[in-house]
């Protein structure tokens, strides 16, 4: 073979590895005293995410988007939606290994961080397969309003067995779940559906309306919103009904979308479909807060993942790509660079699990820990998620032009990233809804400025910075106006308490001068001097290395 194409300086493919081995993740167990037992089913999680098997069926479930049927051969309606085989395998693990509904069947004292950390080492895989895996995560505690439906629907929605048979869910092994709320004229103003609810007088109600966005329409159950004659209400509808015919749901299209082309999001109508209420009517928005709470956890978990991977690769590829005589990465501004972004990910990561810590708490009836977790979700899913989609292109930019080419994974991570911040609640919604609970529930904001205290006198940088929150938060002036910078400014001072009291010291040390200190910048790469560039590389790439 000629010379000329002789292949040189160019980064080998990320070996198998074990996604889970990064030091937030092993850090953040250890702290909150998980079983020996729990931690090695993280690590299984993460071995099988790093494996060369898994980034296959994640190309391969992107690759091959999913495929509307909205009619068989002979003209009658089918509505089903075909996904390749390696959606349906990466499903099958993912049940497998608990990341849907199993915490809520657990005994563990952590088993929602347990669930939280190998999900997200898990979902590096692909992300379109994780959101019915969420959803499902975040029904269950919706359904527990009423007894009944729990009853029914939980005992499936929890055990370890992907079915994805169409037929009645009290047939299947194993179900899963959707939510069907938007609408094209309100989007994150459910309040504005016009989808109506009629009583139908045997314990069911008649669902009628059109549906903006439901993503995964072939999930088992579908919580749905509507308008009942005593306002809005939430509502359960099976897709294939008790006796075995399929629901009038009918599929319209396929949105055509940006990324998380695995996840089939869609277009439906409900003609009349049957559906049980899940709560008093009128309290709809109530009812189904926790499921967007829980989503919105998740939300903040995907965010952080997508940055800890990014990382890596941009760190795999500049330890083995060379220019101007020397590594990229020992190169001092790539490696000011490759450090901000890795700092960047240690925050959200410690931030996010922290979060998923607290579910545990609340739902062993702590309080502060619910009160703590209500206004810190909002603002933490605010800040994380918005971040994420800057991380993406700058983490990209470290490969050059190879990361601009699909095959380095980079374009598939780079679209995925303003996902999260879309999803339940916008930049905004997120940052107004952190304002509201602040209205309403006055008593979270000194629990959440107790904790920030936690950290006070370690540091000079957020000492600072949380002093300029107290004044911030006691006057509240152009409170909507400056929403985003207001809720911008708690999510920074929480993340550097949590890094300054748990994290690394350089990882903390470097946080809080650059985020906290006068020397911040919006730009990645402007770390100031002094900062231990090569610790925290070591932390963020020991695992692909």
């Amino acid at each position: 073979m000629s010379t000329t194409h002789e292949v040189t300086n160019q980064a080998p493919p990320v070996p198998e590895h074990d996604a889970s081995d990064y030091p937030v993740y092993t850090e953040a167990l250890e702290r909150h005293g998980v079983a020996p037992e729990a931690r090695e089913r993280v690590r299984e999680v993460g071995r099988a995410a790093g494996s060369a098997e898994a980034v296959e069926l994640g190309i391969l479930a992107e690759r091959h988007h999913p495929v509307l049927h909205t009619h068989d051969r002979y003209g009658h309606r089918v509505d089903r939606v075909e996904y390749d085989p390696a959606y349906h395998a990466l499903m099958r693990k993912a049940v497998g290994f608990g990341l849907h509904g199993s915490p809520w069947a657990s005994d563990s004292p952590t088993a929602h961080l347990e669930r939280a950390t190998a999900l997200s080492a898990w979902m590096q895989t692909d992300a379109g397969h994780v959101c019915p895996i969420s959803m499902t995560y975040a029904a269950v505690p919706a359904l527990r309003v009423d007894p009944a439906l729990a009853e029914t629907f939980v005992p499936g929605l929890t055990t370890r067995t992907y079915d994805p048979s169409f037929v009645a869910p009290a047939t299947k092994t194993g179900l899963v779940a959707g939510m069907s709320m938007t609408e094209k004229q309100g989007g994150s103003d459910v309040r504005a559906n016009t989808t109506r609810a009629t009583d139908a007088g045997d314990g069911t109600y008649r669902i009628t309306g059109h549906k903006w966005f439901t993503s995964a329409p072939m999930s088992d159950v579908l919580l749905t919103l509507a308008q009942a004659p005593d306002g809005l209400t939430c509502f359960v509808l099976p897709r294939v009904l008790p006796d075995g015919t399929p629901n009038a749901i009918a599929l319209q299209r396929l949105k055509d979308k940006l990324g998380n082309r695995s996840n089939a999001s869609s277009e439906i109508e409900y003609d009349g479909a049957v559906g049980w209420r899940l709560g008093p009517e009128g309290r709809g928005v109530r009812t189904i807060i926790e499921m967007v709470n829980m989503t919105r956890l998740d939300c903040t978990l995907g965010s952080a993942s997508s940055m800890r991977v990014g990382v890596q690769q941009a760190l795999h590829h500049t330890r083995h790509r060379r220019a101007f005589g020397a590594a990229l990465v020992d190169q001092p501004l790539m490696g000011n660079v490759l450090a901000d972004l890795a700092v960047e990910a240690e925050a959200s990561s410690t931030v996010a699990l922290w979060l998923a810590a607290l579910t545990d708490d609340t739902h062993r009836g702590d309080e502060r820990a619910a009160a703590l977790r209500r206004i810190a979700l909002a603002v933490s899913k605010y800040a994380v998620c918005k971040r994420s989609p800057g991380h993406a292109a700058e983490a990209l930019e470290c490969l050059g032009g190879n990361g601009y080419i699909e095959d380095s994974g980079m374009p598939r991570l780079y679209r995925e990233a303003p996902l999260m911040s879309i999803w339940e609640g916008s930049g905004n919604v997120a940052a107004l809804d952190t304002l509201r609970a602040m209205a309403r529930q006055p008593e979270s904001v000194q629990v959440f400025l107790d904790e920030l205290d936690e950290a006070a006198g370690a540091d000079l940088h957020l000492d600072a910075a949380v002093l300029r929150l107290k004044k911030e938060l006691s006057e509240l002036k152009d409170a909507e106006y400056r929403a985003r910078e207001l809720v911008g400014l708690m999510a920074s001072t929480l993340q550097g308490s949590l890094l300054v009291r748990y994290g690394d010291e350089a990882v903390a040390d470097a946080f809080t001068a650059s985020r906290l200190g006068v020397h911040g910048t919006s730009v990645y790469g402007t770390l100031p001097v002094g900062v231990d560039v090569d610790r925290i590389l070591q932390r963020a790439g020991a695992a692909v290395e």
